[in-house]
């Protein structure tokens, strides 16, 4: 294995670090007139005609501001592009919280989404550290709207969706809108000291390591209002990019990680710690059962039913990074040479598939022959889950990763 694989190289390093540059090159381009990120093409040009959505721009502003804090000067301008976006067209004055999105026209896309608003604060969070004017209320407003809408505290999780005005909650309850308010709520409490946040994070995480371990540790993501799990939901559409229809071996692995951080964070009793190691060592090791090169060919498959059958094949680039992270966090907190091997061999794979060495970035959703396609996600989208993967692999296993980085 040569050595830019091989996690606590100099060369691995050098490779993560040029990897990473290239991201935030590669994303420049993004912003709007109006502030909101434009969704990124194959060689980073902007996508207009997809609009501006919220998630998206969260994100960048995220990752600028983070890039901002490793030292690149141009880059705090370009994280307060991102954050114009969120403090303008898509924060809603009349009924509170951020809209979906703007699409090309300048219309709003309807609903207001949980998984959003977790984004919204993460990028406040981190901009707030990364000494951004206009942080600190843009982080105060959103937890507060947060609080009002979206967290369900006799339940101890997250409600998913309402409409516009914030007078119809939709039905559908699902795990994805809370893995990444989890990751939310672990970012303020770094960011804030405030522990209520990583005390919620932990009630969430109880919930879904219960359904997780009563289900051959395969994470139940769809859900009925009462929080019955709907584990037929989507049979018909299961290349769905935030809904598919059974297990999503991307999600058990950055469950595994932020159960991880959680933990640490949270306890510093090892007894204390023992069982959410134990669990995220069960869902990090079912996905890679189930997805890597289940199907002959290497990669992970996006999708497996309920026996750890592949459904759909395709290998997305998000549950590569994901991968990428967790495998070398388990390395740190157990020690175990079979994560680094998985670092390893999932970097190898980085290099020879999914980096794009010509245009930039990496290839968001490849075939199960390893060819580019884009019929769930098409062009590259955003930086996020790539550039976390250049970074946390070598940050504490117990901070976020801007709180890591403001840290040293």
């Amino acid at each position: 294995m040569e050595p830019n694989y091989l996690l606590d190289t100099e060369e691995n390093r050098t490779f993560l670090e040029n990897i990473r540059q290239d991201l935030l090159s590669f994303g420049k381009k993004f912003p709007s007139p109006g502030g909101g990120a434009y969704y990124l093409g194959d060689d980073g040009t902007p996508w207009p005609e997809k609009g501006r959505e919220t998630w998206i721009t969260s994100r960048i502003a995220h990752v600028y501001s983070i890039g901002h804090m490793l030292g690149g000067s141009e880059y705090g301008a370009l994280a307060d592009a991102a954050l114009k976006g969120l403090q303008g067209e898509l924060h809603d004055r009349t009924h509170g919280g951020w809209y979906a999105g703007r699409n090309l026209d300048g219309s709003i896309m309807p609903a207001k989404q949980c998984y959003a608003h977790a984004f919204v604060i993460l990028a406040a969070s981190s901009a707030l550290l990364a000494g951004r004017d206009g942080a600190e209320e843009l982080l105060n407003e959103a937890l507060a709207l947060y609080d009002l809408r979206f967290w369900d505290e006799a339940e101890g999780l997250a409600r998913d969706t309402w409409n516009t005005e914030f007078t119809i909650l939709d039905p559908y309850r699902g795990l994805n809108a809370n893995m990444h308010s989890v990751e939310a709520f672990l970012a303020v409490a770094d960011a804030l000291g405030a522990e209520p946040y990583r005390i919620r994070a932990g009630r969430i995480i109880d919930r879904v390591t219960g359904w997780a371990k009563h289900n051959s540790w395969r994470i139940p993501e769809h859900f009925s209002s009462g929080w019955v799990p709907q584990l037929e939901q989507n049979r018909d559409r299961p290349d769905d990019p935030f809904k598919p229809y059974g297990a999503t071996p991307g999600h058990g692995i950055e469950w595994a990680r932020l159960i991880v951080q959680w933990a640490l964070s949270t306890h510093s009793d090892p007894e204390k710690t023992a069982p959410y190691l134990e669990a995220a060592e069960h869902l990090y090791g079912t996905a890679i059962r189930d997805a890597w090169n289940a199907d002959g060919a290497p990669g992970l498959v996006y999708t497996t039913d309920w026996t750890g059958q592949p459904v759909v094949h395709d290998r997305m680039h998000w549950t590569l990074a994901e991968a990428i992270n967790t495998s070398a966090i388990l390395y740190r907190v157990t020690g175990s040479k079979r994560y680094a091997e998985d670092y390893a061999q999932f970097m190898a794979y980085l290099d020879g598939q999914v980096l794009d060495h010509k245009s930039g970035s990496w290839f968001h959703q490849l075939d199960r022959n390893n060819q580019v396609i884009g019929t769930v996600w098409p062009g590259k989208s955003d930086l996020y889950h790539a550039f976390q993967a250049t970074l946390i692999p070598y940050l504490s296993p117990k901070l976020s990763i801007a709180a890591a980085v403001a840290n040293g």
